[in-house]
């Protein structure tokens, strides 16, 4: 069955960085468009960031744009989010999502100095 797995989450201070990862299984992951969402507490759960099969094409949110950065290795099975200076506003948990409604448990992440 379909398993989305991410790891990575944890406690940084502002300015600060995290890497994401999403090991999948399962599935054929590199058939597949792939995306991060969060939610972060008394808020509806948002989308970060898109990538296309391939990795060639990459959409993201508004207010993430030039500080996070979705990648993938199709080899791998494996999704990633890079997350440069973080800040407050980013915390939140953290999701990937397999189109046809399949995520992960999600990973906690929390920016606080």
């Amino acid at each position: 069955q379909v398993q989305l797995v991410e790891s990575g989450g944890g406690l940084v201070q502002p300015g600060g960085s995290l890497r994401l990862s999403c090991a999948t299984s399962g599935f054929t992951f590199s058939s597949y468009t792939m995306s991060w969402y969060r939610q972060a507490p008394g808020k509806e759960r948002e989308l970060v960031a898109t990538i296309s099969r391939t990795g060639s094409i990459k959409n993201y949110a508004d207010s993430v744009k030039g500080r996070f950065t979705i990648s993938r290795d199709n080899a791998k099975n494996t999704l990633y989010l890079q997350m440069n200076s973080l800040e407050p506003e980013d915390t939140a948990v953290y999701y990937c999502r397999l189109s046809g409604n399949y995520w992960g448990q999600g990973t906690q992440v929390t920016v606080s100095s």
